[in-house]
């Protein structure tokens, strides 16, 4: 068979070899186990490439379109996708799944009938936190909630099922040089008469300086989705990548993947912001003194190469008064992220303690002020 005529469905389904049902990949034993019959079958890696650095200009000038459109057997896969109306995130399915939930945001999903072709991913970090672990993290976390209401807190205590997915990342890697121009500034003090009175003020005296520094990032993480909000997708790094496996899609047995939709490009420019952030750190400690001021940085980067690799996260959604409001744990640590609605008579209750509590302070305060004449 051609490789280029593979679907995502040929690839992705695993049956048992014992009874037929469809296998997954179990975080505990790094197996693939069913849930019917008890069997185990071992994830076989030994022929799988090891995640590899692609070079990132070749692929974005013509030898790779970020979006597939030239296909390269090696460096491309199709996959059957839906995308979630609500989120935007393009899920991965298989044949056999025809309407779902979006494991983001809880909306109702009917699979698309096209397929969509992407660049394959070079690396997978397994789960290595199981879903009754990832329960207990998110039970701990939102019980730990103040003025959460009380159908939160039910919500808790339910042990809903979560979804596990892989969640889509590039990583670069680039050489810089940065040649800079700013000044540097040095303190000193020296004394004046302000109203009549004798003070030491500080002065900095600044001189102007130029130079280079240079650095190479190594694996700079970019999440390649837009389903989730910046502020939870950062809040579960650290993400320790010295773990990645070759990518096989046994890894991803029982659980969603979804596609990238921030594109190769896109991808490079989120992680330029990054470096640019250490370059300017880099840049105030070459300038040295005690101020720094940054006049012009013109960085070049070199060696430029890219990964795409796939994370593990289980996600909950829970609606609350129409909203509704996603939980997140990162399936390799257990750290926990999330949205949460806030109970507005337990807070004016929290209110109305705290004025009483402040009223009986200030009764007790006047009483001993009395007491003293």
């Amino acid at each position: 068979m051609d490789p280029q005529s593979v679907t995502a469905t040929e690839e992705h389904r695993f049956p048992c070899h014992t009874c037929g049902a469809d296998l997954r990949f179990d975080p505990d034993t790094h197996m693939l186990v069913c849930d019917h019959c008890g069997a185990r079958e071992e994830i076989d890696s030994g022929g799988a490439p090891k995640p590899r650095e692609l070079d990132f200009h070749m692929a974005v000038s013509g030898g790779l379109s970020s979006h597939g459109d030239l296909i390269d057997a090696d460096q491309t896969e199709e996959f059957r996708t839906s995308t979630c109306p609500n989120c935007g995130a393009v899920l991965h399915f298989d044949d056999t799944v025809h309407a779902t939930e979006c494991p983001y945001c809880a909306t109702p999903v009917v699979t698309d009938t096209g397929n969509r072709r992407q660049i394959k991913p070079q690396g997978v970090l397994p789960f290595a936190v199981t879903e009754a672990e990832a329960q207990g993290a998110l039970k701990h976390w939102l019980g730990s909630l103040w003025f959460a209401p009380n159908a939160l807190k039910k919500y808790a205590r339910k042990g809903r099922r979560l979804n596990g997915v892989y969640m889509p990342y590039w990583t670069f890697d680039a050489q810089t040089q940065s040649s800079y121009s700013g000044e540097r500034g040095t303190d000193y003090h020296e004394s004046v008469m302000v109203n009549g009175k004798r003070q030491t003020r500080r002065r900095t005296r600044w001189r102007h300086v130029s130079g280079q520094v240079r650095r190479f990032f190594d694996d700079v993480l970019v999440v390649a989705s837009t389903a989730l909000p910046l502020q939870y997708v950062r809040g579960l790094a650290p993400w320790d990548l010295s773990g990645l496996e070759p990518y096989l899609p046994d890894y991803l047995a029982g659980y969603t993947s979804e596609a990238y939709t921030f594109t190769l490009e896109e991808g490079f420019r989120d992680a330029q912001d990054q470096m640019a952030r250490v370059i300017t750190r880099d840049i105030k400690f070459d300038i040295g003194g005690d101020r720094q001021r940054i006049h012009n940085v013109d960085t070049r980067y070199s060696d430029v190469t890219y990964k795409h690799i796939l994370l593990p996260v289980w996600f909950a959604a829970y609606k609350f008064r129409g909203k509704t409001y996603r939980f997140v744990v990162n399936g390799r640590t257990g750290q926990v992220q999330g949205e949460r609605p806030y109970s507005a008579w337990k807070i004016a209750f929290a209110v109305v303690l705290g004025l009483i509590a402040a009223g009986v302070v200030g009764y007790f305060y006047a009483l001993q002020n009395q007491g003293g004449y």
